[in-house]
């Protein structure tokens, strides 16, 4: 029989957001850069993330290709 099951937390910080994720802060920083605070506006100071972000966080970190260099923009045509 197992044992009990470990309920989700309610919030998660950054760090521990990147922590259950397996990433690194950097990593985390990038996927929401790209994906949530991609309108040019800066992040706010304490976010904080529920189960269901994290879930979202690992769906955009599986189809977001590893990267070693910065991407640069596009250029205007």
């Amino acid at each position: 029989m197992n044992g009990p099951v470990k309920k989700p937390k309610e919030f998660y910080t950054e760090q521990e957001a990147a922590a259950a994720l397996e990433i690194s802060l950097a990593r985390l920083h990038l996927l929401l850069d790209q994906n949530v605070f991609n309108d040019g506006g800066s992040h706010p100071e304490n976010i904080e993330f529920t189960s269901s972000d994290l879930l979202l966080l690992r769906f955009w970190n599986r189809n977001l290709p590893k990267q070693k260099v910065v991407t640069m923009p596009k250029r205007p045509r």
